[in-house]
């Protein structure tokens, strides 16, 4: 609760200067871990002192799980604000609206309208019931979600094509998936995988893939912990490079009551 008015732990935690556009992006940041008995998060932002337009944002309001993942195009501080737009546009949305689509609907008019026609921001938008494991998707721009299950990946969670958020798309078709107790739902943006490696070419999905299945083979730690886990595998897989923001957001649907507000019995 003292972070709000002081500095110290801020600047006891931090290795090297930060840009101003990653101040931005980190202040816009919900917790990086939420863990309850019905559903976990946890979300992690790569190069952290240098972050610009990836963010991620979400909230458990009664059954649903409300989450979003952003890239906004470009780097720098002209990025980091069109994702502060995002996600205040978002948040707002949730505040008021209901469906996926309405969401999608008011990022992309807030966007369109402060940035014109030349910019987009690529958005993930879920939720997640969790008394039911009922999922909605709607991608616009992203690479598809990995399902994980039983430490493996089962499949990509595909979606209908929507257009990035600021090109005045049509309203989103919803992409429904069930879950299963135990199911992971990791969320990445591009940065991860069209970082080039050896030889030049970009570290790709099939090694993401294998990353994820070769670290579901060690005794889990925890979401939080594996996602760090897996989060310096990646990076020394790719040499150690990170030119490109690179996002990392998982769920855990463990299934159970939804208040998440009561004590459970």
């Amino acid at each position: 609760t003292k972070n709000a008015y002081t500095d110290q732990f801020f600047l006891a935690r931090r290795r090297e200067p930060m840009s101003v556009s990653a101040e931005i992006q980190w202040s816009l940041l919900p917790p990086l871990t939420m863990t309850l008995p019905q559903v976990s998060v946890a979300g992690t932002l790569e190069p952290a002192y240098r972050v610009a337009g990836d963010s991620f944002d979400y909230a458990l309001n009664g059954n649903i799980l409300h989450m979003a993942v952003i890239d906004a195009m470009g780097h720098g501080l002209d990025a980091a604000v069109m994702a502060t737009v995002a996600i205040g546009a978002y948040r707002h949305a949730r505040r008021v609206f209901v469906s996926l689509a309405e969401k999608y609907a008011f990022m992309d008019d807030a966007i369109s309208r402060q940035f014109g026609p030349d910019h987009f921001v690529t958005a993930q938008l879920m939720h997640v019931n969790v008394a039911t494991g009922e999922l909605e998707l709607v991608n616009a721009g992203h690479p598809a979600p990995l399902l994980i299950r039983e430490g493996r990946v089962e499949r990509q969670l595909e979606s209908a094509t929507t257009l990035p958020v600021g090109f005045g798309g049509e309203l989103p078709r919803i992409r429904e998936h069930l879950l299963q107790p135990g199911d992971r739902v990791l969320c990445y943006t591009d940065g991860i995988i069209e970082e080039h490696v050896a030889g030049g070419e970009p570290f790709g999905e099939e090694r993401l893939i294998h990353c994820v299945n070769r670290l579901g083979e060690e005794p889990s730690e925890g979401m939080r912990a594996d996602l760090r886990q897996l989060s310096r595998t990646l990076k020394s897989e790719r040499g150690g490079r990170t030119t490109d923001d690179a996002t990392l957001f998982m769920i855990e649907w463990h299934g159970g009551a939804a208040d998440h507000l009561a004590t459970l019995d």
